[in-house]
């Protein structure tokens, strides 16, 4: 799992223009992402249309956006990572002060045990 954290300048909307700019996507037939959970005041589920996984967006103190990437298969988290910061490159680049990236421990594979003989 990867938390991301993103600051937005000026006290920017950031969440809402997220938010919208997915619904927008969305109406033109365009976009990876799409919402995947219910909706929720300040809260959001989103999925990627080719990575197995989701993303949980969440309005934070200060409009700092708290988002937390999960994938079914943690080894391939680093794919919904980059999907994501591309997207938020690419549409709100000039809005954003700071993007911030705890990097927690994912899946760790279990040791296969040795069977004696």
């Amino acid at each position: 799992m990867r938390q991301v954290q993103v600051v937005p300048k000026d006290n920017y909307r950031l969440y809402g223009a997220i938010v919208a700019k997915e619904v927008e996507l969305a109406h033109k037939h365009k976009g990876t992402f799409h919402r995947s959970g219910p909706k929720e005041k300040d809260r959001a589920k989103w999925s990627h249309a080719n990575y197995d996984g989701w993303l949980n967006l969440a309005r934070s103190m200060g409009e700092v956006v708290a988002i937390e990437v999960r994938s079914k298969k943690p080894d391939k988290e680093w794919m919904l990572l980059r999907a994501l910061l591309g997207f938020l490159d690419r549409h709100f680049a000039e809005k954003i002060q700071a993007i911030n990236i705890q990097m927690n421990e994912s899946y760790v594979k279990p040791k296969r045990r040795r069977r004696r003989r």
